[in-house]
């Protein structure tokens, strides 16, 4: 509906009745007013309907099921609602003393406080990274140096620097078969 203020209703009304007259005026409110009322309804009873076809059709429960769905296109949510309560905390001492139960119960809690431990010193580490403190550079940690290869055809010029590329662990055997 658009936005009419009070100056512009001032205007109308002013304009109203200098066209219709004020003798006039007050019979064309009182139409305008069941015109507005009748479109009102016209309105509502066409929503109503469209809604009843809705229904009818099955689209209504075809809408219910896609917003069930949408929920399974954030892989987050996805997982979260597909493990359930496997993450929750697990009690040993619900179960039977001695029994294999207990003893998988008792593994998958260890288990879990492992992780949970894990976890937390993953975040500490993650903390100090991005703490503006600068780190320290390890003893045995050495530079390394780019190398400088000399390349006429380069657009920038005759030299290029390649940076070293990364030579993984340092105390890694070759597998043997």
């Amino acid at each position: 509906m658009p936005d009419i203020g009070m100056m512009e209703m001032l205007v109308i009304g002013i304009v109203a009745l200098i066209v219709v007259g004020p003798k006039d005026l007050p019979k064309m409110f009182r139409k305008l007013g069941q015109m507005t009322g009748r479109v009102r309804s016209m309105a509502k009873e066409f929503s109503n309907a469209m809604n009843d076809a809705a229904d009818e059709t099955g689209m209504s429960q075809m809408n219910r099921d896609l917003k069930a769905a949408a929920k399974f296109t954030n892989p987050k949510a996805m997982a979260k609602d597909m493990m359930g309560d496997v993450m929750d905390d697990i009690d040993p001492s619900k179960f039977e003393e001695g029994s294999a139960t207990r003893a998988i119960a008792e593994k998958k809690a260890a288990a879990q406080a492992e992780t949970r431990e894990r976890i937390a010193a993953m975040k500490a580490e993650r903390a100090a990274e991005t703490s503006d403190e600068p780190e320290e550079a390890s003893a045995d940690a050495t530079p390394e140096e780019p190398t400088f290869v000399a390349d006429a055809d380069a657009p920038e010029g005759p030299v290029k620097v390649i940076q070293p590329a990364d030579p993984g662990p340092a105390n890694v055997e070759p597998e043997r078969s």
